[in-house]
């Protein structure tokens, strides 16, 4: 009995203890859930409140909380930091402090593991777990992870949430030009968003991603006449969403408490693909024009909204106006604009990274249009050092081979390689139209500097019939003007004017500088060999001012501090610029 009642007393006792012990869990698990919640809704407020989201992350530390909480809001801390704020350093450091990238899946993959209950936290750790892969440029754990999410998301009954794991598994396919399964998932999202009924503006927003997807697609193909019809609807579907008010009330689902993008910055991404549109149809006053809402939408952003995606939006719309300005020549706008985008990748490792290869393409491009040519072979071989996208080897290597032509005779062991890669009548690497249609272009360049006549036709009505097959308006100038120079020097006159023409009245429209001076002064000569002196005489007068304006911008661009940046191949961007005493490059190429 006394036995007996000894253990009856070690059981109690124990008891006692495994309830004190329940008791003080339950205690820590609600002060913890409780600067949690409170962090979540500053953080999520309108506008977020980071400073205080940031002190109740804070306010977790001097409990003493088990590892694996202090972990988790070391990691929540730096995320915040990062996206919300200029604070690198600190977020750096707490990001350490959580033991890293790697440290942090594991405790993902357990969390998933028990929240399957949870629909909410289940759907937003799997989130997490496949952006961690992304980061990591491990897009097929990413896409499996994200399989796994549509899949859950269907058995809890949330279509809505099924169609965000889907769009954004395609996003990731089509970043690994994985096209043969991006077809028919976009296909079965397509058909999940028009069948979904939900939340108006939830219902919308997924239609932007799918058709932002779609119109994004079409771009890499350089398919810029096809895409139309998609980018209309884009269009049109976000000022469907501008009319829209947001409301409070929740979801039925909690696996539908999910938000792509907020509208205002689903509007700016509407204006930077349609810029991209502009940009490779030649429609660049367009371009310029929504550039410019996008920028002004961007600023007053920033003023209340620190996420880093805000910055993306804006490294990616420079990069396509600043290319803009150089085809209408204003080159020292441009480089001041690659200046910006220089100092926009200063604050973000992770931009620089991302953007590094076009940035050094978009110096070539500069050095190329003020004739510093070995300054231009210099950023294009650094530019492809630095990349594995396809498409924008391709449109370097394109780039560095109209250097090489323009050159003579010193790089030709090296042009015939590059040629042999881009030959568009054999397997060329990239499935763009618009790159293929260039390529064909920069062969008949090759085969006119060659005297070799009859083969560059065939390749410039190649690039014309392409280029016309999808609006490529810039490509078709340059091919028709350079056609007319072909026939000029055949002395097939009138065939030659029948080129020339047109690509004046294109090259205008554009506008591009320099098809219009090339064609200016081919109408000059022209008509001066037709003894047509009237009509040489006002070709002249235009050649000549095309002339003075291409060379202020020169001297201007050149004078610049900035145009140092063109000896940067290596490293992070220059903080600082000397001034330049003048230009010290020559003209000759372009008058």
């Amino acid at each position: 009995m006394a036995a007996q009642a000894a253990a009856a007393a070690q059981a109690a006792a124990a008891a006692q203890a495994a309830a004190a012990q329940a008791a003080q869990a339950e205690a820590a698990e609600s002060w913890y859930l409780a600067l949690l919640g409170f962090a979540e809704h500053f953080r999520t407020s309108s506008p977020p409140k980071i400073r205080l989201c940031v002190h109740c992350l804070q306010a977790v530390f001097p409990f003493k909380p088990p590892q694996r909480i202090e972990a988790r809001t070391h990691l929540q801390l730096g995320s915040v930091l990062y996206h919300h704020t200029k604070n690198s350093e600190q977020a750096r450091s707490h990001l350490e402090k959580a033991n890293s990238v790697d440290a942090a899946k594991p405790l993902l993959r357990k969390a998933i593991q028990i929240s399957q209950q949870t629909p909410y936290w289940h759907c937003r750790l799997l989130f997490q777990l496949a952006q961690l892969h992304t980061l990591e440029k491990d897009l097929v754990s990413a896409c499996d992870l994200l399989g796994v999410g549509a899949e859950y998301a269907r058995v809890v009954g949330s279509e809505y949430t099924r169609a965000l794991f889907l769009l954004s598994k395609g996003m990731l396919l089509l970043m690994e030009r994985k096209l043969q399964e991006v077809h028919p998932l976009l296909t079965l999202c397509g058909q999940i968003v028009e069948n979904w009924q939900g939340n108006p503006i939830q219902k919308e927003s997924l239609r932007v991603f799918f058709l932002v997807l779609q119109v994004t697609h079409y771009l890499d193909a350089g398919q810029v006449k096809s895409v139309k019809p998609c980018l209309k609807q884009l269009q049109q579907c976000i000022q469907t969403i501008s009319t829209l008010h947001d409301d409070e009330i929740l979801p039925s689902n909690p696996a539908d408490l999910f938000h792509w993008l907020p509208k205002e910055h689903m509007c700016v991404l509407v204006y930077l693909v349609t810029v991209m549109h502009s940009m490779q149809a030649g429609y660049l006053e367009k371009a310029q024009k929504y550039t410019d809402k996008a920028l002004m939408q961007l600023e007053k952003l920033k003023m209340l909204d620190c996420s880093p995606i805000l910055s993306s939006f804006q490294v990616i719309l420079l990069e396509h106006i600043i290319m803009c300005r150089l085809v209408t020549g204003h080159k020292a706008t441009a480089l001041q604009e690659i200046s910006q985008v220089c100092q926009l990748c200063q604050q973000s490792p992770r931009l620089f990274s991302n953007h590094a290869a076009q940035l050094h393409t978009l110096l070539g491009l500069y050095c190329v249009s003020v004739n510093c040519m070995d300054n231009a072979e210099a950023q294009f071989t650094t530019a492809l050092r630095l990349t594995n996208h396809q498409e924008l080897w391709a449109f370097i290597v394109t780039n560095l081979a109209s250097v090489y032509i323009r050159e003579g005779n010193r790089h030709q062991e090296v042009l015939y390689s590059l040629l042999e890669r881009i030959n568009p009548d054999h397997s060329f690497p990239v499935s763009s139209h618009c790159l293929r249609a260039a390529a064909f272009y920069v062969r008949g360049l090759f085969s006119f500097f060659q005297g070799r006549y009859n083969e560059a036709k065939r390749f410039l009505r190649e690039t014309l019939k392409m280029s016309n097959a999808e609006d490529l308006n810039r490509l078709t100038a340059c091919s028709l003007v350079l056609l007319g120079h072909i026939f000029y020097v055949l002395g097939n006159h009138r065939e030659s004017n029948n080129m020339v023409v047109p690509a004046m009245q294109l090259a205008s429209k554009i506008p591009d500088m320099s098809v219009q001076l090339w064609s200016s002064a081919l109408l000059r000569d022209l008509n001066k060999a037709c003894g047509n002196a009237m009509d040489a005489h006002e070709a002249a007068q235009m050649h000549q001012n095309f002339s003075q304006q291409l060379l202020q911008d020169h001297i201007e661009a050149c004078s610049l501090p900035e145009h140092n940046l063109i000896t940067w191949t290596d490293g992070p961007p220059p903080v600082q610029f000397q001034a330049q005493n003048g230009p010290n490059t020559s003209l000759a190429s372009l008058l």
